[in-house]
């Protein structure tokens, strides 16, 4: 295992711990939903964005969601019957990171409206990750990959 966290292997990234993570994500994004374009919603929304940063930049396992589920859920569970490829689910960081960094931008120049904006798109983002398996960023990374292949 890396020093990261155990969420992620030499090999891959246990597939849970990125739903897990999804699904704390969506609960964060539920409250910046209710305080609506207020000041408590712009801080929330920026520490959202700030793990996003975390996983970006190390990887699932480096945000503190991924840190949690390495600690307090994965030792509870069996071991994954298989593991992710971790490129995808780092991309989707940065995805979720990009978007909700436009909320936290827009409401320091004065636009309220899109701290809620971003945070109900990344919320279907995560909400389909942690209820479906659906990882929106991954699927759009693997797009990317597909496109840079069919290139001359």
């Amino acid at each position: 295992m890396t020093t990261a966290s155990a969420t992620t292997t030499s090999v891959g990234v246990d597939p849970r711990g990125p739903r897990f993570g999804a699904g704390v994500t969506a609960v964060l994004l539920v409250v910046v939903l209710l305080l609506g374009g207020s000041l408590a919603a712009t801080v929330l929304l920026a520490l959202v964005a700030a793990s996003f940063a975390l996983g970006a930049v190390g990887g699932v396992g480096a945000t503190w969601q991924g840190r949690v589920f390495a600690a307090l859920v994965r030792p509870r569970l069996a071991p994954p019957t298989e593991l992710e490829d971790p490129r995808p689910p780092r991309f989707a960081q940065l995805v979720g990171l990009v978007i909700t960094a436009l909320g936290v931008l827009g409401a320091l120049l004065g636009a309220a409206w899109a701290v809620p904006l971003a945070a109900a798109f990344a919320l279907v983002a995560a909400f389909l990750n942690a209820v479906f398996g659906l990882c929106l960023g991954c699927e759009l990374y693997l797009l990317v990959v597909r496109l840079r292949a069919r290139r001359p």
